[in-house]
């Protein structure tokens, strides 16, 4: 009797499983999926774009699905990523409050987390059908190559939004290998020729993209890719793969607080493989990447978690991160974008004013100049010459209304160099890339804009923080309207007389778009501040690329 029972149950479980509750479908190959309907939106969420990356398959670069068969549950995202632990820097008060809610919302670990994650999600509009061709944007999300899940972004927003507008587009985002899975790095890893698999995974649920967008409602020649953050440096190098040939896989790219970073050779990342190697056991097997593809996933993670974090005292010198591998990226980024070997698409590209002040909490115990000086040197530039150390003292000194919160004056220092180092590190790794991407591809790129998000400016110690403009798109600010305008016509600007128009960017007006606080909420102003600290750490990054 027991056993029918649990028979029964199975066979009832496995049935549900199998049989969705009834909502809107769509048929990709001989499988149906079913989905949910909210408002003017359909939801396809969870769909597997690739084979599961488990078993001999962990490490290596994605492999398409096989055609689907039969009928898909297709109402709830599918499982993170591994995610890499965090470590809070410790900070009480209000500043305490704003940290936790931006690490939480953005950089928080999700769960649960799977190898297993390689899936996407589609929104479209309720009345979209095979025969609509609608823009599509392809979102990626960030979170330091270490954390993150497309499951925090309601892309339903963006979509109702675009009713609303008259421009209807579909929404899609994928999940992608983070951490240690998604960007292990060494002499191995390149032989093997299995680096970025994270952004090798972006780039095979783009090819997705243009397989199965058109059920949904698509059109694939009509692909804008858009990210922030980790998500934004991804869309910059997406668009530096295979010397700038798009394979046809996206028209456009939308980059918040993302452009190509000056990463070195993949052989770079050695020190954090040996470490897992030993971690895991592996240190003796006669090839140490074929061991780590047979170690248990919990003990694999548990090694990678011991790793430095994006929060650790090294911060922004990730531990997990893209790198030149010979195969997705051939040289550093930076000098990809010098030969100019980059898509000559339309493109949209911006900062927050204070990039770097999340970044350095962890760094509070550096006091004095000689520690900051110490800490770059050996931390983000180990060659760097006395002569450019100097350069550094100067463009850079620790007068602290100089300081990032910018025109903040003698409020937020923390610590006597925090606002310092917050002003370096935004400059170095978001500010500085962005800039030299516009001024490389300019001259021969007619159709860019570029901005710069001053909002939340008051914010105690953060100001206008990294991630912060995220609030701006998802949350139905004036940059949700230019996205969806840049997705559906190749320009964020609207023909209505009443809109603020966007100007190009050119490098004789170098006229940036400002988001601001206050009654007067846009304006413009010129990219050429702290132009000469900005060279400095340019020059420095192309000779030392992490």
């Amino acid at each position: 009797m027991r056993s029918r029972i649990l028979l029964s149950l199975a066979l009832y479980t496995a049935y549900a499983a199998a049989v969705p509750a009834v909502g809107p479908t769509v048929k990709l190959d001989s499988g149906t999926f079913v989905g949910t309907s909210s408002g003017l939106t359909q939801k396809f969420l969870g769909i597997p774009f690739a084979k599961p990356p488990v078993g001999d398959l962990r490490f290596r670069l994605p492999q398409p699905n096989a055609p689907y068969n039969g009928t898909f549950d297709a109402t709830s995202f599918g499982p993170s990523c591994a995610q890499q632990s965090v470590d809070l820097p410790i900070v009480s008060g209000l500043t305490g409050d704003a940290v936790d809610y931006i690490v939480n919302s953005i950089y928080g670990q999700v769960f649960p987390d799977s190898e297993d994650c390689l899936s996407i999600n589609v929104v479209k509009p309720a009345t979209a059908t095979p025969g609509s061709k609608l823009p599509v944007a392809v979102w990626i999300f960030g979170g330091g190559f270490e954390l993150g899940n497309p499951n925090i972004y309601d892309g339903g927003v963006i979509v109702s939004r675009s009713i609303a507008l008259g421009s209807p587009v579909i929404y899609v985002s994928m999940n992608y290998r983070l951490t240690g899975l998604g960007f292990l790095a060494s002499k191995e890893v390149k032989a093997a020729g299995v680096g970025n698999l994270g952004l090798q995974d972006q780039r095979q649920a783009l090819r997705w993209v243009q397989k199965y967008i058109t059920q949904f409602g698509g059109d694939p020649s009509k692909v804008t890719i858009w990210g922030e953050s980790a998500g934004a440096i991804s869309v910059s190098l997406q668009m530096l793969a295979n010397g700038g040939n798009t394979e046809g896989l996206f028209r456009a790219a939308f980059m918040e607080s993302g452009a190509p970073i000056p990463v070195g050779d993949i052989t770079h990342g050695q020190k954090y493989y040996d470490s897992i190697v030993a971690d895991t056991g592996c240190s003796k097997a006669a090839d140490t990447l074929a061991c780590l593809r047979t170690v248990p996933y919990a003990s694999l993670k548990a090694a990678i978690n011991k790793t430095p974090g994006i929060f650790s005292f090294q911060s922004l010198n990730l531990a997990w991160l893209p790198r030149t591998d010979g195969v997705f990226l051939t040289e550093n980024p930076q000098v990809l974008v010098q030969k100019n070997k980059v898509a000559n698409i339309p493109y949209i590209t911006g900062n927050c004013d204070d990039e770097g002040t999340l970044f350095s909490l962890s760094t509070l115990n550096l006091t004095t100049d000689a520690q900051v000086e110490n800490w770059v040197k050996t931390n983000f530039f180990p060659g760097v010459t006395d002569a450019q150390i100097n350069q550094f003292k100067t463009l850079y000194p620790p007068d602290i209304t100089q300081g990032s919160p910018f025109d903040t004056g003698i409020l937020n220092a923390l610590s006597p160099q925090f606002k310092r180092i917050a002003a370096f590190q935004g400059d170095g790794v978001f500010q500085a890339p962005r800039r030299w991407l516009l001024q490389n591809t300019v001259p021969t790129n007619p159709n860019v804009w570029s901005y710069i998000s001053k909002r939340l400016k008051a914010l105690p110690v953060l100001g206008s923080v990294h991630a912060s403009d995220i609030l701006n798109v998802y949350g139905g600010g004036e940059m949700q309207d230019y996205l969806i305008r840049f997705v559906a016509t190749l320009n964020p600007n609207s023909n209505s007389l009443l809109s603020f128009q966007w100007p190009k960017f050119d490098l004789k007006s170098r006229q940036l778009l400002v988001f601001q606080d206050g009654l007067i909420p846009l304006t413009l102003t010129t990219d050429t501040y702290r132009q000469d600290a900005m060279n400095l750490l340019t020059t420095v990054s192309l000779e030392n690329p992490v």
